[in-house]
């Protein structure tokens, strides 16, 4: 059993770009089965997800996930879309950064926390004349950039979706509910103590609709809504630090 799903799908939510594996599926047929997905197994409910998230112009991804790098928790609140445009809120380390990335510009805010953050190693000097600087401002780079090439192919749903196939899993049907007022059913893979769950829409189109991942090596639970709705991407208003300018 290939138990990639949570774990590519949470690596891509924390903004490192790939998205690969598998959603659960079931390799024998329920020809039982009633309802929503009627006479479907979980592999072929799973295909359906994949064809329609990948179809979708844009969504929003919103959970947390685990940073390896830093052993703690990213949180995530992203709007994106296939013309590459992205907003919303990445936290990590009690600090928090707003991006937005509109056209070939990235845009981004950090919090005095996650400057504090990253300065770790720094002096005290060195680092209280980065927050002093940068704390609270908008400030821009191009989107080319060594630094902003990673977050701007994050903000492409292509990019983000580009190796979300090949299923080839067994998991199970599971029961219909809801995920934030949306009928939903949910699809259940087990591998020892691992446990995932993907909840997929059964009206309108089968988008993908939550994924958690109770495993603890890589827990996460990630929603995905405002599927193919415009990506509040516009350049901040008033004044705007220039990255590239300033060497940064």
């Amino acid at each position: 059993m290939r138990r990639t799903a949570l774990a590519a799908l949470c690596i891509a939510a924390a903004a490192t770009v790939t998205l690969t594996g598998c959603l659960p599926g079931t390799d024998k047929a329920d020809s039982e089965s009633k309802g929503p997905f009627a006479g479907l197994t979980g592999g072929e409910i799973a295909d359906r997800a994949v064809e329609a998230t990948k179809g979708a112009t844009s969504l929003r991804l919103k959970g947390e996930v685990p940073d390896e790098e830093s052993g703690g928790t990213i949180r995530i609140d992203m709007a994106l879309s296939k013309k590459g445009d992205c907003a919303g809120t990445m936290s990590m380390n009690g600090g928090r950064t707003e991006l937005i990335k509109t056209g070939d510009t990235v845009y981004l805010k950090f919090d005095e926390a996650f400057l504090r953050a990253q300065s770790e190693g720094s002096s005290e000097e060195e680092t209280e004349a980065v927050v002093d600087m940068l704390a609270g401002k908008w400030t821009k780079t191009a989107a080319t950039g060594t630094d902003a090439k990673d977050l701007a192919s994050f903000c492409d749903l292509d990019t983000v979706l580009s190796e979300f196939e090949d299923v080839n899993s067994d998991a199970e049907r599971g029961a219909t509910t809801t995920v934030d007022g949306t009928p939903a059913i949910a699809l259940h893979e087990q591998d020892g103590k691992d446990r995932d769950t993907a909840y997929v829409a059964t009206e309108g189109k089968p988008y993908l609709l939550r994924v958690v991942s109770k495993s603890a090596k890589d827990p996460g639970d990630i929603t995905f809504t405002d599927y193919d709705k415009p990506v509040p991407a516009e350049a901040p208003k008033g004044k705007v630090l220039d990255l590239d300018a300033m060497g940064g």
